[in-house]
C-alpha cells in the first residue's frame, strides 16, 4: 500500500514538474519532431520562392528562428498554459526582398497580379480594395489610402497568413524603414536554430543594393507539441 502511494506521488510529480533539458533535447530530436520541422520549413520556403518567382521583388535574405521549449511546473497562479506540455517547438520565418524605390506602385501591383489566380499562395489580389488604393496612391491617382492626413502606407496584412511591410519612400516627413535584423543567437540543434541566409547580408546591404526593402513576415508556427497527458500534435 505504501509503495502504491509512493508510485502515485512520483507519477503526480512527473506530470506536474518542469521538463528537464535532457528530455527536451530527446523529444526535439525525435523522428516525429524532425519530420514536422522539415515539413513546416519547406512549406514556408516554397511560398517565399513563389513570391520571388512571380512578383517584381527580388529575394535577398531569409531568416529562420526555431526553438523548442520545455513545459513548466504546475502553475497555480498567472496560468498561461506553459505547464500543460512537455515540449513545444515553434518556428519563425521572415523573408526580405529588394526593389526599386522609383517603381513602388509596379512592385505592389505585381504582387496583386500574382495573388489574383485562385489557389495562389500569395494572399493579396486586386480584390483587396485597400491594396489597390495603395497602388493608386503611389501612382499619384489618389490621396492617403487610410484617409486624409494618415500619410504614406507601409503594410499589407493578411490574418494568419503573412504581413508585408516596406520602406516608406516619400520624403515629406520622417520615413519608417524596415528594421535591421536582430542578432542571431548561437544555434544548438535540435533545441534551437538561428539562420540568416546568406549570413553576410543585412537589411542595410539590401537597401544599399536595390534602393528599398520589402519584408515578408510569416506567423509563428507551433509545429510540434507533446502534452503532459501524452497527446502529441505535429504540423
Amino acid at each position: 500500500m505504501v509503495c502504491s502511494v509512493a508510485l502515485l506521488a512520483v507519477s503526480a510529480c512527473s506530470q506536474d514538474g518542469a521538463t528537464s533539458p535532457k528530455t527536451v533535447r530527446k523529444l526535439a530530436g525525435s523522428v516525429e519532431a524532425v519530420k514536422a520541422r522539415e515539413q513546416v520549413e519547406q512549406e514556408i520556403r516554397n511560398t517565399i520562392t513563389d513570391w520571388d518567382a512571380h512578383t517584381a521583388l527580388t529575394l535577398g535574405l531569409v531568416t529562420v528562428d526555431d526553438s523548442c521549449m520545455g513545459g513548466r511546473a504546475k502553475e497555480l497562479f498567472f496560468q498561461d498554459g506553459d505547464d500543460q506540455y512537455k515540449i513545444r517547438c515553434t518556428m519563425y520565418l521572415n523573408a526580405y526582398f529588394g526593389a526599386s524605390p522609383h517603381h513602388v506602385s509596379d512592385s505592389i501591383d505585381s504582387i496583386l497580379t500574382a495573388g489574383d489566380p485562385e489557389g495562389s499562395p500569395i494572399p493579396f489580389g486586386h480584390d483587396f480594395i485597400y491594396a489597390t488604393k495603395v497602388v493608386d496612391y503611389y501612382r499619384g491617382k489618389t490621396g492617403d489610402p487610410q484617409g486624409p492626413g494618415t500619410g504614406e502606407p507601409n503594410e499589407l496584412f493578411s490574418a494568419a497568413t503573412v504581413t508585408l511591410n516596406w520602406d516608406q519612400v516619400r520624403h515629406n516627413g520622417k520615413r519608417e524603414l524596415v528594421e535591421e535584423l536582430p542578432a542571431c543567437s548561437p544555434s544548438d540543434p535540435p533545441v534551437h536554430r538561428c539562420l540568416r541566409e546568406p549570413a553576410s547580408t543585412s537589411v542595410t546591404n539590401l537597401r544599399r543594393k536595390y534602393g528599398m526593402v520589402f519584408k515578408l513576415t510569416f506567423p509563428s508556427r507551433d509545429y510540434f507539441i507533446v502534452y503532459k497527458d501524452g497527446q502529441t500534435v505535429s504540423h
